[in-house]
């Protein structure tokens, strides 16, 4: 077993230094390290690796199903469309230049919750030029916009790493999410506090811009839903979700909704249901490697070793100490996926000291969604191509402003562990 255990230990540390592809990574190395500890390749052995692989396809993969059905037909229709819009439109009514930063930031953190990628370059297009004009510097802006993916990974449905977690407890879509949005949402309430103070103190109006021509970027077809009905099926779905009815089959009731609502034959919206799906390539080839990296890793005895090791510190305050580790995973590795390397061992670890499993899904996944934009501003998605089009972006000015914000949201994390 100790080969086993070093080879797993050597996929975990090329992992973490991000010098492979995460998921073939976890993939070749969890098989290379069952094969060393003497697990057959085929056969009816429990331990095969073909048994293992299956019992990867943890059932929140189902979940995650159903979720995407749902925004299949939610974007086809254009509903997610004007919840969207509507979300933009609030910011820009209520808060001037610095409340359509946050709401377009915010509306990207709903597409990435709800969908396997968050682009907040998306509404920054939009968005990002308009909140320019009217006073909001551009690093601010292209700052506030690009944080979406720290709520998004927070409270989301599809991101591999929170999956693997959620696979790993046993916890359920529904309050685990409500409690990720509430550890995150600080962010942008200090971000847009400090953007519009900011702006006061530079001599800066910051107005009702309900009517100001230069927000009319923000527009709608004709056709267009109400917003009434366009959020009813969104809400009818969260409210299931805390009813404890089956995610997939909520899902799949709240698209036939939506199907309904809109008017669309049952062969188009199925079309527009299957649409969603096809979003899932990613998602589902990394929690299935993360899921079988974790049953090897525990397999193979190397959540044991360290258990033994690391029970006596993590005795002292177990879901705090998670907390740490996650939150200096993302610092380290500046990558929510790649944090899955370090977080899950000691996922495994604390479900062995038999604590309470939402509180270890919440320090798993808040620590490293957060504090993966801490030093460059995130991955590709976040802040590198938020600034290409926020004219006039100095990206490490911007990632340096975005900063406070991100620790903001990491201490009203820290606080609620403790709670939960």
């Amino acid at each position: 077993m100790l080969t086993a255990q070093i080879i797993m230990l050597l996929t975990l540390l090329v992992m973490i230094l991000g010098r492979a592809p995460l998921y073939i990574t976890a993939t070749i190395g969890s098989t290379l390290a069952a094969i060393a500890a003497g697990f057959p390749l085929i056969g009816k052995d429990p331990n095969s690796i073909g048994k293992l692989l299956v019992s990867a396809m943890n059932p929140v993969i189902i979940d995650m199903l159903g979720v995407l059905l749902f925004i299949g037909i939610m974007q086809k229709t254009g509903f997610l469309n004007v919840i969207i819009y509507k979300i933009m439109e609030v910011g820009k009514q209520k808060g001037g230049a610095p409340g359509i930063a946050t709401a377009a930031g915010l509306a990207a953190a709903l597409l990435g919750a709800l969908t396997a990628f968050t682009q907040p370059v998306i509404t920054a297009t939009i968005a990002g030029p308009a909140a320019t004009r009217l006073g909001l510097h551009p690093n601010k802006t292209s700052a506030i916009i690009s944080m979406a993916n720290t709520v998004a990974n927070s409270c989301g449905f599809t991101h591999p790493t929170m999956l693997a977690i959620l696979g790993l407890t046993g916890v359920s879509f529904g309050l685990i999410n409500v409690w990720g949005f509430v550890g995150s949402i600080g962010i942008y309430v200090f971000a847009y506090w400090r953007a519009k103070r900011e702006m006061i103190a530079e001599g800066h109006y910051v107005c009702d811009n309900a009517n100001n021509s230069d927000t009319e970027d923000f527009v709608l077809p004709d056709d267009a839903p109400s917003f009434t009905k366009a959020v009813f099926p969104f809400l009818a779905l969260c409210i299931a979700f805390f009813m404890g009815v089956p995610v997939f089959i909520v899902g799949f009731i709240c698209s036939i909704l939506v199907i309904i609502m809109a008017k669309y034959t049952l062969a188009d919206g199925e079309k527009a249901m299957i649409s969603g799906v096809t979003q899932i390539a990613i998602p589902i080839v990394a929690i299935i490697s993360l899921m079988f990296m974790s049953v090897v890793i525990n397999k193979i005895g190397l959540v044991s070793v360290l258990s033994e090791y690391l029970k006596p510190f993590l005795a002292i305050a177990p879901i705090q100490i998670l907390f740490i580790i996650s939150t200096i995973a993302g610092l380290i590795t500046q990558s929510n996926a790649a944090s899955a390397a370090i977080i899950l061992p000691f996922v495994q670890i604390l479900m062995g000291m038999n604590l309470d499993p939402m509180a270890i899904s919440f320090a798993a996944i808040m620590g490293a969604a957060i504090m993966q934009l801490f030093l460059t501003g995130g991955a590709l998605t976040a802040l590198p191509v938020v600034a290409g089009v926020v004219p006039g972006t100095n990206q490490k000015l911007a990632n340096k402003w975005e900063r406070p914000a991100l620790l903001v949201g990491i201490g009203v994390s820290f606080i609620l562990s403790f709670i939960i």
